[in-house]
């Protein structure tokens, strides 16, 4: 069972000191898919770089600028181009001239399925400096280094801060939450290697752009992906019945889920069995898709 983590004292449009490099505020935009809202970072003192200025909020962007005030923003710096994450960085790079850096997403298929996740895709979204291949920026008493890590999206990235042993998990990683993976941009196989990659560096704490950290790294990575497999064992142990299709499934195996979120939930079993087909423990009467009937190879 994942062990989440929920509690967290925010008020929006507050600055919060939540380590000694660290700052947080959150922006009102709270919901299904964003928690209590997106919780945009500052790093660092005097040059400052800031982490997923979140959505295009005029009041976000004056609170995020209020709690610089004296400082100079030198790096906007993005996970990955969704809605809840990404916009904000125009409007800020206008009001301090910073370098806008991250991933720029390669290419965007419009087939979601008719599901419309409440971030939504910010497809204009192209970062200055491209940090794709990962890569690292610096200012005074800090560094972040970018670490790919697809799956969530195609573009996310991670950003560990060695001084901290701390990292900056985006949507890879929640606290409150498993993450929704929705293809064609989300990928099942990216995802479960980007878990290990971040399990393997060992950080003593991870900062979600949702939720409060999390502090128990190492077992909270072992148990989200011990959930996605477990996951995956319930599709192969439903379709030991007989073949079936998605929305056949998705009520029976996503039963302790909010059905808001139950449209969400067949993007990600579409997900899994993408990646199921790959492995050669499924096939699919064509390509894999959210229609097709899936059986035991």
């Amino acid at each position: 069972m994942i062990p989440y983590v929920r509690d967290i004292d925010i008020e929006y449009g507050r600055c919060d000191q939540v380590s000694p490099l660290i700052r947080r505020v959150t922006a009102n935009n709270p919901g299904p898919f964003t928690f209590k809202g997106t919780g945009t970072y500052i790093v660092g003192r005097g040059e400052v770089a800031v982490i997923d200025p979140g959505p295009d909020d005029p009041a976000h962007l004056e609170a995020i600028l209020e709690a610089v005030a004296g400082e100079r923003v030198t790096h906007i710096v993005i996970t990955h181009h969704h809605s809840d994450h990404s916009p904000l960085a125009g409007p800020l790079k206008a009001r301090t001239g910073a370098t806008i850096y991250g991933c720029a997403v390669a290419a965007h298929d419009e087939d979601d399925g008719g599901v419309k996740m409440e971030a939504g895709h910010d497809l204009s979204f192209q970062p200055d400096v491209s940090l794709c291949g990962g890569g690292t920026i610096s200012g005074p008493g800090w560094t972040l280094e970018a670490i790919p890590t697809p799956g969530h999206t195609s573009n996310h990235l991670c950003f560990a801060l060695p001084e901290e042993n701390a990292c900056f998990s985006g949507d890879h990683i929640m606290g409150w939450s498993t993450t929704v993976i929705t293809p064609p941009d989300g990928d099942m196989t990216d995802y479960l290697e980007s878990l290990e990659a971040i399990r393997a560096r060992g950080f003593d704490a991870l900062w979600p752009t949702h939720g409060p950290p999390i502090r128990e790294v190492d077992a909270f990575i072992l148990a989200y992906a011990e959930h996605r497999q477990e996951r995956l064992d319930q599709i192969t142990e439903a379709l030991r019945a007989g073949p079936a299709r998605i929305n056949e499934l998705v009520p029976r195996l996503y039963a302790d889920v909010d059905s808001r979120l139950h449209p969400a939930a067949a993007r990600s079993m579409l997900g899994g069995m993408i990646h199921l087909v790959r492995q050669g423990v499924l096939t699919a009467d064509g390509e894999p898709g959210p229609d097709s009937v899936y059986a035991l190879a």
